[in-house]
């Protein structure tokens, strides 16, 4: 190919290439700049936006002594701060629960596809519609849950309005939805990577099962093991607006507001668009360093 071809053909390819780009500048790069220096102002829509430096983040990052002792300038995201990584301790559950679910949709029995499909179903129906279906669930007058509880004589809690009880009932959705998702698709098709060679030698070799576990089938699933778990850290940051925005409204008393749903509060009730921003710019920047330190250390348990 001469060099005058090969030029038209780049030519041809950036003129393919164009209204993505585009698209990429108008809907993703400009908005992503813009929040940036927005995070900088003070602007509730109505006026123009103010500069005021580093204001916002000293605001929402910042200390002042009290008299008695130090206090958050902001304590609400601290707290809110504190419920998005409390609701991430699920993860390892649902990973496990995903793995768990593979290994047995891997077993040659009949039906095998119809179960994966059922299992599948609720990350694909997920949605307001699941939401309101688990708040009837969590209904503490005539919800199934606290049915089945009084069938063993248990006098179950008010799940979403108990301040104790509303984070691990969020959890339990989540768990459910999660199981059975991307996940589980996931490891199905790492386990079905794995030579059955290795296993039936193990197995003549006297290996039981969790040797061969141990073995043979963890250490196929690790990489895979390794993207959900970060794909799990990125989602859960920034996760928890939607499913406390339906059921429980961000309460009670906080109980179940995330770093996701302040954000929102913030921009789209209380119109302050500049403190939002410097908001989800420290969450970008939690989200980026939680993320690289787990993919140093998983890189290095890899052997990458």
């Amino acid at each position: 190919m001469t060099r005058s071809r090969a030029q038209h053909h780049r030519r041809i390819a950036l003129w393919f290439l164009l209204p993505n780009l585009i698209g990429f500048l108008l809907f993703t790069a400009w908005p992503i700049l813009a929040s940036l220096a927005l995070a900088f102002t003070s602007w509730d829509l109505l006026t123009p936006p103010r500069w005021i430096g580093f204001a916002n983040f000293t605001r929402l990052l910042g200390f002042h002594h009290n008299g008695s002792g130090w206090s958050a300038n902001d304590p609400l995201f601290w707290q809110y701060l504190g419920n998005t990584l409390f609701m991430m301790l699920n993860l390892p559950l649902n990973l496990l629960g995903s793995l768990a679910l593979a290994m047995l949709l891997n077993q040659k029995l009949r039906g095998t596809h119809g179960y994966r499909l059922i299992y599948f179903l609720p990350s694909i129906l997920a949605g307001v519609p699941i939401y309101y279906l688990w708040r009837w669930i969590y209904n503490p007058n005539h919800g199934l849950l606290n049915t089945l509880l009084a069938w063993f004589g248990i006098d179950g809690p008010d799940w979403l309005g108990s301040a104790l009880w509303a984070k691990p009932a969020l959890m339990l959705m989540g768990s459910w939805m999660a199981v059975g998702g991307s996940g589980m698709i996931l490891y199905l098709a790492a386990l079905q990577g794995v030579p059955k060679e290795l296993h039936e030698a193990a197995h003549l070799d006297g290996a039981n099962a969790w040797q061969r576990f141990r073995t043979i089938t963890w250490p196929a699933v690790m990489p895979v093991t390794f993207f959900i778990f970060t794909m799990g850290i990125i989602y859960g940051l920034q996760a928890g607006l939607d499913s406390a925005y339906v059921m429980t409204g961000g309460g009670p008393n906080g109980a179940t507001t995330t770093l996701g749903f302040y954000i929102y509060q913030k921009a789209y009730l209380r119109f302050e668009m500049g403190y939002a921003s410097a908001l989800a710019w420290v969450l970008f920047t939690l989200v980026l360093g939680l993320t690289l330190i787990h993919w140093r250390r998983g890189k290095q348990g890899l052997g990458l």
